[in-house]
């Protein structure tokens, strides 16, 4: 038997901050050293022929690890004790919209790999199967911890365990079940231990989730978001979970080996793929913007925190919520309102996946302390090395491992042809080695994002990364000791230290002073380990860890009283010594600390807390405003005497905490302050925003006097915020302001609804009826109002011909579109094929005269074009050429999340249509010219939200292959933030 494997032969290419090598990957063949029994193949099957080249720091070097056909599509990995490496792949992955004639896929469900590198030569020469099982469908995250082996599949987080370690499993339980994002890319991800010993995991916005643990305590959390799967149920926002709050859009959470005491640990996020913990238990995630947005993220996570996508309860888009004046990206994740998480890292477009954090010197010491995050749409894993700022994290961005090289995108251009795979290589996840090594899996294909694939066979390939010319041997963990359980809790991969911690916690007060000797370690993420295994021993470490309180090192500081909090009941002691740290981090610590402790306990570390806040760190002055949650009113009035002044002297300090609790009782305080000639514009539209966040008719009052005031710039920012909040949070208060044209009413549509009337009479002549349909197939509204009749089966065989005849030829593109659903198009072309396309050179300056004539209708490119569809600006770093091929002449196969288009028909037989962006008493929709409508929700009748893209194909837009090959080519070279 044979397989395939690359020859890496590594050839400097240049220096920069950390310097850079270029791979070259070249294909030959050699005999297997194994028979992989386990993972029969065809040898005529052709995975993989084409070169790629892969540029890395020069100090390093990469040698292809693992490939198909020893795994295929690679979601997720991590490693065992013995230094195996295990895979989750997703062959059925998006089954019902990926052919199964075409792509490769199992019949008996996906499955979990084990691969290994028995010989220590830097290659896995064996592979065989632990499970294949129907409930894996495409599942995004693995687990290997102790003999169990958890599986993150939607619904599911479902335990495998190994009693008799033959490498198959002989119990199965499901964890948890509930979540939402069944076969979707934004469900359930990874599961990972803690340097606490407790399980940590997220899931992404494709919910609800409402998952209850085993000690009955449930979660509940929902979100407007819609789309994405067949499988998906409607989301609900506004759920409340048992512990009386309410948690939207993607989550993370926490939970106890044995499945109680699940809680969440932050929320709002769009799709963090998955969570990475350091050993001083700070979080780290990426996540994903609505597509085109140039709002992708790597961000450290403050427990309990709001991340920003929706607005509190989840009902609202940010478009919704858009203030005149925001960037898109501070838009996109609510960066001004006050409550939200600043969100780190903005790297642009992209499709973040695994992540993972580096704290061993294995790789050089400069690499120690390393947050390494996938980015599948830009072909590349991000490094950073986080710098504690304030409250917060500063994140320095560089590139660990890509296929593109930075210094010459015109090179990229050039090289963007059908042949050209540079945009293949897409980083599923990145793992840290027992023997420190970095791994990196990659999903090959062409395509990422909106559930689509381009490769049928199912190619991955896993990735070595080690320090040039430095062999890392695989250690040998020998857990029967206390010695061989501290090495493998200072091991550098992260779930085997779990192995170690649980062990040195089983024998307690024997192992206290073994596990002491650890905080004399040199490598201080070795120190963190220790402290949080030290609250686990009784009493005596327990004091060990107290006197970690006053440590040199402020992140081991904090590390401490994280412990502290899991173990001690009375935690007041210790945040009251702490709340005057100087460090804003440790203090941080201890005001989240407080968010659910009762007022007249926490009232004096509370003013501590907030006097320390000088301004200019948004991290702190969030940390202030968990810790005073629910609290404001009460907490309010103190600080306003021991912190407070006259309004127009407010320090910057109390400006940040008033707007950030922005209580009643400052209503009189903003107000003066937002039309005070003496203060900054930017000091008066704070106290503006901050008015518009509290929901009382005295805001309400004071925001209207300021709206008839003469300032200039504070008027109109006023006004504003009385005409949006009258359509949410302000809609049952009495609001007098100037109203806007009316975009829905039944005097605009009455001719429309007269035909359409004349169809639903059963006394209408057959005669009437065909031309009062022919007359509303020719009109946005009447076609609108069509689709909505046939959607609900009410038109008669007769009269669904007479319509396919006229509808095509409708004004409206959505609706030539969409009819496509229900009708029958008469002129319907035969599809393009993507051979005829490729064959022919693409000249990008003639299309972006395409672009500019057929997509800019929806599409904005830079400043050109219109914001209907996702924004293209950057599409090129996504997308090889046969990504937007397929893109092009398949629309529908891949519809942009929250791009998907909705119909609303009212009580009085109008209708609306757009895209959903908020959900509650009032339905906000985006139109198809920018236009909004907002419907009271108690007069609407009907609902109706549509899988089709509105994207035309091709033939509908009369576009040749020549044309989609001008326009491909433009497109591809789309890969700058300054397009």
């Amino acid at each position: 038997m044979q397989k395939i494997l690359l020859n890496l032969t590594p050839v400097i290419l240049r220096k920069g901050l950390f310097g850079m090598t270029i791979l070259s990957l070249s294909l030959f063949t050699i005999a297997c050293k194994e028979e992989v029994k386990e993972e029969p193949f065809s040898l005529g099957e052709k995975y993989f022929s084409e070169s790629t080249q892969l540029y890395l720091p020069n100090d390093l070097e990469a040698t292809l690890w693992a490939e198909s056909p020893q795994f295929f599509n690679p979601t997720n990995m991590d490693v065992d004790a013995k230094g195996r490496i295990w895979v989750t792949e997703a062959l059925n992955y998006r089954m019902f919209r990926n052919d199964p004639n075409i792509f490769k896929h199992h019949e008996e469900g996906d499955r979990v790999m084990i691969l290994e590198d028995k010989d220590g030569d830097g290659v896995a020469e064996s592979s065989k199967v632990f499970v294949q099982d129907k409930d894996l469908t495409a599942p995004l995250g693995i687990s290997v911890i102790g003999n169990k082996v958890i599986v993150s599949s939607g619904p599911s987080v479902i335990i495998y365990t190994d009693e008799d370690g033959d490498d198959k499993p002989d119990n199965k339980e499901v964890f948890l079940t509930g979540f939402g994002g069944f076969d979707h890319d934004h469900g359930l991800h990874a599961m990972i231990a803690g340097p606490d010993g407790k399980y940590y995991f997220n899931a992404g916005n494709a919910g609800p989730h409402i998952v209850t643990d085993k000690s009955g305590w449930t979660l509940r959390s929902g979100s407007l978001y819609n789309g994405g799967s067949p499988h998906m149920i409607d989301n609900e926002p506004g759920m409340v979970s048992d512990d009386g709050k309410v948690w939207v859009g993607g989550i993370a959470m926490r939970i106890n080996p044995d499945g109680t005491g699940l809680k969440v640990l932050g929320h709002n996020f769009r799709n963090s793929y998955e969570l990475a913990l350091d050993s001083y238990g700070n979080m780290w995630q990426n996540d994903n913007d609505d597509d085109g947005n140039k709002g992708v993220r790597v961000s450290w996570l403050m427990e309990g925190g709001n991340m920003g996508y929706f607005n509190p309860d989840g009902s609202r888009k940010w478009q919704a919520d858009r203030r005149p004046g925001q960037t898109t990206a501070m838009a996109h994740w609510h960066q001004e309102d006050p409550g939200v998480i600043p969100f780190g890292d903005n790297t642009g477009s992209g499709s973040p996946t695994g992540i993972t954090f580096y704290e061993s010197d294995l790789m050089g010491e400069k690499y120690q302390g390393t947050l390494l995050a996938s980015e599948a749409g830009r072909n590349v894993i991000l490094a950073y090395k986080p710098e504690p700022t304030g409250a917060g994290f500063a994140m320095n961005r560089h590139n660990l491992i890509t296929s593109l090289k930075e210094e010459d995108v015109e090179d990229a251009k050039s090289r963007a042809t059908d042949e050209d795979k540079t945009k293949w290589f897409r980083p599923s996840d990145v793992l840290v080695g027992t023997d420190g090594a970095i791994y990196v899996a990659d999903w090959y294909d062409g395509m990422v994002g909106g559930h689509r694939m381009i490769d049928s066979t199912g190619y991955g390939r896993i990735y070595r990364i080690t320090p040039k010319g430095k062999n890392l041997p695989k250690p040998t963990i020998d857990l029967s000791t206390t010695q061989g359980q501290i090495a493998a809790l200072i091991n550098p991969a992260v779930n085997i230290r779990n192995a170690g911690f649980a062990l040195l916690a089983k024998q307690g007060s024997q192992a206290v002073e073994e596990v002491k000797e650890v905080l004399n370690d040199k490598n201080p993420y070795h120190q963190a380990r220790a402290i949080w295994l030290l609250s686990n021993m009784g009493t005596e470490g327990i004091q060990a860890v107290e006197d970690q309180l006053e440590a040199n090192n402020p992140d081991l500081r904090l590390t401490a009283f994280r412990a502290l909090r899991q173990v001690k009941t009375d935690i007041l002691p210790y945040a009251s010594k702490l709340s005057s740290d100087p460090s804003a981090a440790v203090r941080r610590e201890v005001a989240v600390a407080m968010r659910d402790m009762p007022m007249n306990e926490v009232k004096d570390i509370l003013i501590e807390l907030a006097s320390q806040h000088k301004g200019e760190d948004r991290f702190y002055v969030e940390a202030l405003g968990l810790a005073m949650d629910g609290k404001e009113e009460e907490i309010y009035t103190v600080l306003s005497q021991e912190l407070g002044a006259e309004p127009l002297d407010w320090s910057a300090g109390f400006e940040d905490l008033t707007w950030r609790l922005h209580p009643n009782q400052a209503i009189n305080g903003l107000k003066d302050r937002a039309i005070s000639q003496q203060l900054t514009d930017a000091q008066r539209k704070k106290a503006v925003t901050a008015l518009g966040f509290i929901n009382d008719q005295a805001a309400v009052n004071a925001m209207q006097e300021i709206a008839a005031s003469d300032i200039a710039g504070v008027k109109d920012q006023a006004l504003w915020w009385l005409r949006y909040r009258r359509n949410n949070d302000w809609n049952e208060f009495a609001i007098d302001i100037p109203e806007l044209k009316a975009n829905l009413s039944p005097e605009i549509q009455k001719d429309m609804l007269a035909f359409k009337a004349t169809l639903e009479n059963t006394s209408s002549s057959k005669a009437d009826k065909v031309k009062a349909a022919v007359a509303m197939a020719k009109d946005k509204t009447g076609g609108f109002m069509l689709l909505g009749l046939a959607e609900k089966e009410a038109l008669s065989a007769d009269l669904t011909a007479e319509i396919s005849t006229v509808i095509f030829q409708n004004p409206e593109q959505a609706i030539r579109v969409l009819a496509g659903d229900y009708f029958t198009n008469p002129t319907e072309s035969s599809p393009l094929a993507l051979s005829d396309i490729s064959a022919i050179e693409g000249d990008a300056a003639k299309g972006k005269q395409v672009f500019m004539g057929k997509c800019a209708t929806c599409h904005q490119v830079g400043e050109e074009g219109r914001n209907i569809g996702p924004n293209l600006s950057m599409i090129g770093a996504k997308l090889d050429q046969n990504g937007l091929f397929d893109a092009i002449t398949n629309p529908s196969a891949g519809v942009a999340f929250g791009y998907e288009m909705w119909l609303i028909t009212l009580k009085d037989g109008t209708v609306a249509s757009g895209f959903l962006q908020a959900d509650g008493p009032i339905v906000v929709l985006e139109g198809l010219q920018n236009e909004v409508y907002n419907i009271q929700a108690s007069d609407i009748a009907s609902r109706k939200r549509f899988a089709t893209s509105i994207m035309p194909k091709p033939s509908e837009l009369k576009m040749n292959e020549t044309d989609i090959s001008n326009l491909t080519a433009y497109l591809v070279g789309l890969n700058s933030e300054t397009n």
